[in-house]
């Protein structure tokens, strides 16, 4: 499980470096075209002479959804083999999947934008920019918050995870739900990165300290 955190989080920090990282025909940063509530203009003019890097951004971070939804199906499968039968894993579960098909969604979304005809288009791109945010964004975090969350509610009593990393995840269905409340007052859209890098630290915790079976009883 350590193996396809790892995976996962370097294929987000390669997707999303790409696209500032690889040369660009604007002198624009890119960390700041990510923002769909800037300029439209200037982010359309971005991903118009940048389709490359935009396109080399898309693949990464729809093969990052690969690694996350297979570590789903393993901690769900490591959660049913303690004998855990209970709503929460059947919520880490749904969680998971939103996650990964948030992430991958994004991607798509993104790799649109790299066809010049599409980046042509100013309410186009601004529409699929937004796309971009919403799918990768709120919708990746509450699904990252629901795994987080339901995988702390079911295991909190097995004992079998440090109380710290409980913590975190239910922390991170927080930061998850604050997340969709951003839909409302965009302030609370800063709960995204949140919930990103914080998954990152839960899912290498849960990798390392979840057992693959129930520890043999004591005589």
């Amino acid at each position: 499980m350590i193996a396809l955190a790892v995976s996962y989080m370097l294929l987000v920090i390669i997707g999303v470096g790409a696209i500032t990282v690889l040369p660009h025909e604007l002198p624009v940063n890119g960390m700041g075209v990510l923002n769909p509530f800037g300029p439209a203009e200037i982010s359309r003019g971005f991903f118009a002479a940048n389709p490359d890097a935009v396109r080399v951004s898309a693949l990464f971070c729809f093969v990052s959804s690969i690694p996350l939804v297979i570590y789903t199906a393993v901690v769900v499968s490591r959660l049913r083999s303690l004998g855990l039968r209970d709503p929460g894993v059947h919520a880490a579960f749904a969680g998971g999947l939103a996650a990964s098909g948030g992430l991958a969604a994004a991607a798509l979304f993104l790799w649109m934008l790299s066809v010049p005809d599409v980046a042509a288009s100013l309410p186009v791109a601004h529409t699929l920019h937004f796309l971009v945010f919403l799918s990768g964004g709120p919708a990746f975090a509450v699904g990252m918050g629901l795994m987080a969350g339901g995988v702390s509610v079911s295991i909190r009593r097995a004992r079998v995870l440090p109380t710290w990393v409980i913590r975190l995840g239910f922390l991170l269905a927080a930061t998850g739900a604050l997340s969709a409340l951003g839909l409302l007052v965009i302030p609370l859209t800063a709960a995204i990165p949140i919930t990103r890098v914080g998954g990152f630290a839960w899912l290498a915790a849960v990798g390392a300290f979840m057992p693959d079976r129930p520890a043999p009883a004591r005589g």
